[in-house]
């Protein structure tokens, strides 16, 4: 007689974790539930924001990469290096504009760094002189304003993001 027809089913005894499920068996925790009601404009409008930014740098990195190609750089490598690198910090951006579109919970916090990388570089465009000043001041302005709509408890709600019981 085989192992499995030893016992039946019903006497069989099965060892269960704290979780609940059987040895050897994975664990579905269930999903967050879906937000309700529709998305406030203020999570809209950073959503917006924030893949406005991701764009800007799609734009610009791929600028970049053109005209390490086609251009006459000082160093091909360092232009195309740079390029890919600004393509690279475009895809964090438009993840996290994705995700606040779709109310996702962790796309705040993708989309705060950004807001936070993005202050010193308008620092540094700000401080540059020429027309650079202008795109320094609104991405200043951009990077503060989605901040703001970000920390907003309209938007924190929204995300399913609130103070914490003790």
């Amino acid at each position: 007689m085989s192992s499995k027809q030893s016992a039946p089913k019903s006497a069989r005894k099965s060892t269960r974790d704290a979780r609940g499920s059987r040895d050897g068996e994975k664990s579905h925790t269930p999903a967050a539930p879906e937000p309700a009601g529709p998305r406030p404009g203020r999570l809209t409008a950073a959503a917006v924001l924030t893949a406005l930014e991701g764009v800007t740098l799609l734009i610009g990195g791929v600028y970049l990469l053109v005209m390490g190609f086609a251009g006459k750089p000082d160093s091909p490598q360092q232009a195309e290096m740079l390029a890919v690198t600004v393509l690279a910090l475009a895809v964090l951006p438009l993840a996290a504009a994705r995700g606040l579109w779709q109310r996702k919970r962790w796309s705040r916090g993708p989309a705060m760094i950004t807001q936070l990388m993005a202050l010193p570089v308008a620092w540094t465009l700000g401080n540059a002189g020429g027309g650079l000043i202008a795109a320094g001041v609104v991405l200043a302005l951009v990077a503060v304003g989605t901040l703001a709509l970000l920390v907003n408890p309209t938007a924190t709600e929204a995300l399913g993001i609130g103070p914490r019981e003790s």
